[in-house]
C-alpha cells in the first residue's frame, strides 16, 4: 500500500466542490457499493410503507441526486428537500433531476439548514459515516425533530465488524477494483477509510438510530462494508 495515499477529510470532502470530480462523480458510488441502484429501490419500496402519495421528503446529503431521481422516477407525487454541503454537488442533483427539478427545493449546508418540518420521511444515504459517533448522534436526532410522528427514515453508510477491521477493509478495496475502479485511487480510498471516516459496528450504529429517538429500527441491507436501517419517529 502506498505511504503517500491521501488521508484526512479533505480526501472526501474537497473532491465535491471540484466541478471536474463532480462531473466523473457518478461512477464512484458504482464501482463502491454493491447494489447501489438497488439500495434506492428498496428505500422508496421501505419509505412508501408509511410515507403518503404526496409525501414531503427530506434528503440530507443529497449531492449528486441520484437518490432524489430514484424516488421521484418512483412516486410521481413526492417532494424533496435536498440538503448538502457542497455547492457543486447540488448543482450536480439539479441536473440529474431533469424534469423532477421543480419537485426538490435544494439547500446548501448541513441538517441544521434544513426547514423544521414535518417531513413525511427521510433519507440519508453514503453521508452518516463521515460523522463521529457524537456528531452522528446529534444529527439523527435532528432528523428526527423534523419528522412527523411516526414517519419512515431510512440511513445507510459504511458499517461492519471492528474486530477484523482490515479484512473488511481489503473487501471494500478490492470490490471497487473488482467493479473497474482504478487500483492505486482504490487503495488510496482504502488508507483514507481506515484513517479518517468514523466506521463502527452495526450494533453501534443502530444504538444510535435508537438514542436519536427512533424506534423499530431494522436493517435491511448489507454489503460487504456497506449497512442499511430503516426507523420510525
Amino acid at each position: 500500500m502506498p505511504t503517500d495515499a491521501p488521508t484526512g477529510p479533505d480526501y472526501f470532502l474537497k473532491p465535491f466542490s471540484d466541478p471536474v470530480h463532480v462531473a466523473r462523480y457518478v461512477e464512484g458510488p458504482r464501482r463502491f457499493v454493491p447494489g447501489f441502484e438497488a439500495l434506492h429501490r428498496m428505500t422508496g419500496v421501505l419509505l412508501a410503507e408509511r410515507a403518503p402519495d404526496d409525501a414531503r421528503v427530506l434528503v440530507l446529503g443529497a449531492g449528486g441526486g441520484l437518490e432524489m431521481k430514484a424516488l421521484a422516477d418512483m412516486q410521481a407525487g413526492w417532494r424533496f428537500v435536498g440538503v448538502d454541503p457542497a455547492a457543486e454537488m447540488l448543482k450536480l442533483a439539479g441536473r440529474t433531476l431533469g424534469p423532477h427539478a421543480a419537485r426538490a427545493d435544494l439547500i446548501e449546508g448541513y441538517i441544521d439548514d434544513a426547514p423544521s418540518g414535518p417531513f413525511d420521511a427521510a433519507v440519508c444515504l453514503l453521508t452518516l459515516h463521515f460523522l463521529d459517533p457524537v456528531e452522528r448522534e446529534r444529527t439523527v436526532r435532528q432528523i428526527h425533530r423534523r419528522l412527523r410522528p411516526g414517519a419512515p427514515f431510512v440511513a445507510a453508510h459504511g458499517s461492519f465488524p471492528q474486530g477484523d477491521r482490515a479484512r473488511w477493509l481489503d473487501r471494500y478495496m478490492n470490490f471497487a477494483i473488482a467493479s473497474g475502479a482504478d487500483p492505486g485511487q482504490a487503495r488510496g480510498a482504502r488508507t483514507a477509510v481506515d484513517a479518517s471516516v468514523a466506521m463502527l459496528s452495526p450494533e453501534a450504529d443502530e444504538a444510535i438510530l435508537r438514542a436519536g429517538g427512533f424506534s423499530d429500527v431494522t436493517q435491511f441491507y448489507a454489503a460487504f462494508t456497506w449497512r442499511g436501517w430503516i426507523a420510525r419517529a
